[in-house]
């Protein structure tokens, strides 16, 4: 596709340390070949304002020919108000899809040159596009970013009509398509033709992505079991009992050294993570998904999930002692009523008994208060749980209750009956949900016995249990799991999955794959979580747009009843952010280094005032970078700039 590029230059990555290579002259100025020996180059901005100014001369004409910023600035805007009513002319011939990308596009620019958001966000996009224009490229040369001139290519061209959504090479026009021109058997024909096409293309991305149900991967997963089985001498029946699970999890890198293959920055990780106590664990089952050969690379996501970066060990040991503070990003310390107690919603509470997990998630949401895996003191006491749960009675309006953690189901059963007694006795909570990842870490903790204790507390028309569990990826579903899932749906409880976006199941239909995997074991997709902005765990960010992109162009192919997910933000302190809505949210900003700023309302819009809350994303350059040192073909993912 698109059109053939001159010989490329190479551009050594700040992050990875991998080389792509750049061309100045294709449309979207990546390509998809990565090279990781020759040497490095400095990328040529140049190339980049060259581009710029190609994407849309009137712009560039109506920046250079300002006297001022603000003679620019009020330039514009008239400039915007003609581009927009020239779309509604009965004589333009753009597709009236191209057209609703000019709006969006017009409707983004207007935002970033407001002066309000200037002041709120200490920065001028403007004020560099005016300097470039004006030929003042030395002075803004070193703080613009290639991601920032991507950003503005893009929505030149949008605004331009020439977003190259529809087509490659030229501007989308009027017309009717085939299928649509013709009638009966003759339109089916047709448009089953076109459809049939993009149910292929679908399950070309799909095999890419196996599940641990494959025939294939369960037997390499036998021969990882055997071999760490006899590491720490197990029997079969130590392996199904969890509680031998759990006084096994791998806390230091020597298992892990001894059991797989593992990079030179892995280790460093790992072993610094042991060193300073940075909450670090491994269940053995959890172990037996790994590949035991780097080579092989499908496990890349069940790695990232718990073995973590070197820099998050990093900021992790230099934030040790306040990082209750410093990494609380969803502000549980000021929604906290009571110990114990988190509460962002009118209907709904959080109830946090237990402070540790069978193993930790690199970029679990609540790292500030997990001190380490299998803490000997994460249970509340019952004074604490006493006190929460009095607390409901004080608050009937609360009547659902998630009880998570940590992990409440790595709790005795004894204990976790001691709560839902409790619970159920309130007349006001008619449902409990408990958040647990044990049936995707230690499915063997989903014994017969727990699920009778668990739906002894169902009364359909009165209460429900759900579970609400965290498969991340297809390579974690495997017959065990399959197998937990089953005992709980046929007692009678659903189990929903929360799945938190991330680089390591962003590619393309990546995330598809696991929600048709999820539902083929009884598994309802519930959320698809942005990542918080935890500036620890930056390396996993994803930038907003890729979900949207996801949403609409891949989730969309599937049948509702396989795309049941929605993706949120969660806003600080206040909560989950819809972002399928353009009103709830509105891009107000792109900063120097490619971010962008964005606006997001709280849930309470039209309710109550509360004000809206400001973030800045990861740059879809860098991620696209990323993704292109992965070995992705980026064209794939080339409209995700026009996702706002």
């Amino acid at each position: 596709m698109g059109k053939k590029s001159k010989p490329s230059e190479q551009v050594r990555l700040p992050k990875t340390g991998r080389t792509l290579v750049q061309t100045r002259i294709i449309d979207d100025i990546f390509t998809d070949s990565v090279d990781t020996v020759k040497p490095r180059f400095e990328v040529d901005i140049d190339a980049y304002v060259s581009r710029l100014w190609e994407a849309n001369q009137d712009i560039y004409k109506l920046l250079k020919g300002s006297a001022s910023l603000e003679d620019a600035r009020s330039g514009l805007y008239d400039h915007l108000e003609k581009a927009e009513r020239s779309i509604f002319d009965v004589n333009n011939d753009l597709h009236i899809l191209e057209k609703s990308t000019v709006r969006e596009a017009i409707r983004v620019f207007r935002s970033i040159i407001g002066p309000v958001n200037e002041y709120r966000t200490g920065v001028s996009a403007l004020d560099f596009l005016y300097k470039l224009a004006q030929g003042h490229e030395d002075a803004v040369r070193d703080k613009l970013s290639p991601g920032f001139l991507m950003e503005f290519i893009n929505l030149f061209r949008g605004i331009d009509g020439r977003s190259n959504i529809y087509f490659e090479s030229k501007q989308a026009k009027k017309g009717i398509p085939d299928f649509l021109q013709k009638e009966g058997r003759e339109a089916s024909d047709a448009r089953t033709s076109i459809l049939n096409e993009l149910s292929s293309n679908m399950k070309k991305y799909l095999r890419k992505y196996p599940s641990g149900l494959e025939e294939e991967v369960v037997e390499w997963r036998k021969a990882n079991k055997k071999r760490i089985m006899q590491y720490f001498g197990a029997r079969e029946k130590d392996w199904n009992d969890y509680q031998w699970q759990l006084k096994h999890v791998i806390k230091d890198a020597q298992p892990l050294i001894d059991l797989i293959e593992l990079t030179e920055e892995q280790r460093e990780a790992i072993s610094t993570a042991a060193d300073n106590k940075i909450p670090f664990g491994i269940t053995p089952y959890y172990l037996s998904l790994m590949d035991n050969k780097l080579n092989i690379g499908y496990d890349h996501a069940v790695r990232a999930q718990v073995i973590p970066p070197p820099d998050y060990v990093r900021q992790m040991v230099e934030n040790k002692a306040d990082r209750g503070l410093q990494f609380d990003f969803m502000g549980e310390h000021d929604t906290s009523p009571v110990d114990l107690v988190t509460r962002r919603y009118p209907g709904i509470t959080i109830l946090k008994p237990f402070n540790t997990c069978a193993q930790i998630c690199v970029y679990c949401q609540r790292n500030w208060e997990i001190d380490e895996v299998m803490d000997p003191k994460a249970l509340a006491s019952n004074e604490q749980i006493d006190k929460a749960l009095a607390w409901l009675d004080e608050n009937p309006a609360v009547g659902d209750v998630l009880i998570t953690g940590g992990d409440p189901m790595v709790m005795r059963n004894d204990t976790l009956k001691h709560i839902l007694d409790k619970l159920a006795a309130k007349k006001s909570v008619y449902r409990i949900r408990i958040g647990t990842r044990t049936p995707v870490v230690l499915p063997q903790r989903i014994t017969r016995e727990t699920v009778d204790m668990l739906a002894s507390y169902v009364e359909f028309g009165k209460r429900q249990i759900s579970i609400i569990t965290h498969f991340e990826h297809p390579y974690e579903i495997t017959p065990e799991a399959m197998d937990a899932v089953k005992r709980i749906r046929l007692a009678g409880m659903m189990v929903y999955n929360q799945e938190v976006f991330t680089l390591e199941n962003s590619r393309r239909f990546e995330s598809v794959k696991l929600r048709l995997d999820l539902k083929s074991i009884g598994v309802d997709p519930y959320y698809m979580f942005n990542m918080k902005g935890k500036e620890e765990t930056r390396r996993y960010m994803v930038p907003i747009a890729r979900i949207l992109q996801e949403i609409k162009e891949e989730a969309r192919l599937l049948p509702g009843l396989d795309r049941t997910d929605e993706p949120v933000f969660n806003v600080p302190k206040l909560g989950k952010n819809h972002l399928r809505a353009w009103q709830d949210h509105r891009l107000v900003m792109i900063m120097p280094n490619g971010s962008r700023v964005y606006e997001f309302h709280p849930w309470e819009k039209n309710i109550h005032p509360i004000p809206p809350y400001n973030y800045m994303d990861v740059p879809i350059y860098d991620y696209l970078e990323e993704l292109a040192a992965r070995g992705e073909n980026i064209r794939d993912y080339r409209t995700i700039w026009f996702y706002y």
